[in-house]
């Protein structure tokens, strides 16, 4: 089978379309043949593992895995003989973060994992970005505990999470003010912002509206400036680890402080968040957001696309035409 292979750390140019053996699955573990993938941060991060941190997962040295893709979506062309949950010629998606294997024609996964079938309405592109951007979103507003009714502030609302997160937020009932480009102003509107702010003609820090959660899916801000926006007892959340690590430390002090302070959740996915993106999918309240589509043998464009910071939503990645 083909598969995009990387035996090294370092730029997209480490990832190369080769052909290596078609994996067998366990006697707990489903045989997926793959329609759809996606490149996104993830992959990004484990692949270049410019945190070094990342490599305490990955493999220190080399990776462990060489096949990277933790977002997929295909059919079920085989199973262990202790699988009893999934048939052959399900439609399925999932999220793999301890192997991945989505950048590749097959993959396994155990039939435990973060794995259900499709909706039924759904593209194999579609389902294939339904998990990374959705559950690191979920996890983030979680634990925020976000109520109906509170303020909220997406710095980022146009990428995979932010995109996802504004409509999580709806769906739970906040009030939503959007930070993004002016090109996505209507898009993002479209998701279900209330109020929406073009970076590119206003410093969002210098807002006068007061919000009980800031969540910068960018991680382009910081607490600090951040801060003076936050109500009370307001909750800042960013999707990285900031300089020097700063907003580890801040979630470490700052709860001890009392008021406002930063959380760091440690994102954990399962079958009931897919369950969870499932229903918001057939219900109308999620869509994941797509900005453009790759071959399998154009992965090497689609990583460098990723890594301008500028893609809007999910990159997709067809492995089946």
């Amino acid at each position: 089978m083909k598969a995009a292979v990387y035996k090294s750390y370092g730029p997209p140019s480490v990832a190369q379309v080769q052909e290596v053996a078609k994996p067998i699955p366990h006697d707990n573990e489903l045989l997926v043949r793959v329609y759809a993938t996606t490149v996104n941060r993830t992959d990004a991060g484990f692949r270049s593992a410019e945190y070094f941190i990342s490599r305490f997962w990955s493999g220190l040295f080399k990776p462990k895995f060489n096949v990277l893709g933790c977002e997929f979506s295909g059919i079920i062309e085989g199973v262990g003989k202790s699988v009893t949950a999934f048939n052959l010629g399900d439609r399925v998606f999932g999220f793999n973060e301890k192997s991945f294997g989505g950048h590749a024609e097959y993959l396994t996964i155990p039939e435990s994992a973060a794995v259900i079938t499709m909706p039924d309405r759904a593209s194999f592109q579609e389902a294939a970005a339904f998990s990374e951007g959705f559950h690191y979103a979920l996890v983030d507003v979680r634990a925020a505990k976000v109520k109906s009714g509170q303020k909220v502030l997406v710095n980022g609302a146009t990428g995979a999470i932010g995109s996802a997160a504004v409509q999580i937020l709806k769906h739970f009932g906040a009030h939503v003010t959007a930070v993004c480009n002016t090109k996505n102003i209507d898009l993002v509107e479209g998701l279900g912002a209330d109020v929406v702010i073009d970076y590119q003609n206003q410093d969002f820090t210098e807002t006068e509206n007061k919000f009980d959660f800031i969540f910068d899916a960018v991680g382009k801000s910081s607490f600090p400036k951040c801060k003076p926006l936050l109500n009370k007892n307001g909750i800042y959340i960013s999707t990285e680890l900031g300089k020097y690590a700063s907003n580890v430390f801040y979630a470490l002090v700052t709860p001890l402080w009392g008021g406002r302070k930063v959380l760091f959740p440690i994102p954990k996915i399962s079958k009931e968040d897919l369950l969870f993106v499932k229903a918001l999918y057939e219900s109308g309240a999620f869509s994941p957001v797509i900005d453009r589509y790759f071959k399998l043998n154009e992965i090497v464009e689609a990583y460098t696309y990723v890594e301008t910071g500028q893609k809007t939503g999910n990159v997709v990645i067809r492995v089946v035409e």
